[in-house]
């Protein structure tokens, strides 16, 4: 499994969720980057070879920008922290090479009532 580093905007919640699944992840707070420039977490975690997790989406744009990176999975906010856990694992999953990724895990709209 990839080696993980969450952003320090990510939720604790969704850190230990990805923990149980099996992933190897850390905190932005427990590597004392805690507010640290963007630029400078995203090397942090390439150094590291760990995937970035975020919500943030500036980190969208240093990929557009060319910085190299390890990977970077963008996430948009999900409440539902276990189901979050899960749709980033099952996106690791499908991309056997992440570096230099950016890998978008979107929560899924909610359904809308059946109309007839």
């Amino acid at each position: 499994m990839p080696t993980l580093l969450a952003d320090e905007n990510f939720e604790d919640e969704v850190v230990d969720a990805l923990a149980a699944l099996g992933h190897d992840v850390v905190t932005a707070r427990a590597e004392g980057l805690t507010n640290t420039q963007d630029p400078v977490v995203l090397a942090h975690a390439t150094a590291e070879a760990r995937i970035l997790l975020t919500h943030d989406r500036d980190y969208q744009k240093l990929h557009k920008a060319g910085v190299r990176h390890a990977g970077i999975v963008y996430a948009s906010f999900d409440a539902d922290f276990a189901a979050l856990a899960a749709r980033i694992d099952a996106a690791l999953a499908a991309t056997p090479v992440a570096v230099g990724q950016l890998i978008r895990v979107i929560r899924p709209s909610p359904r809308s009532p059946h109309v007839p």
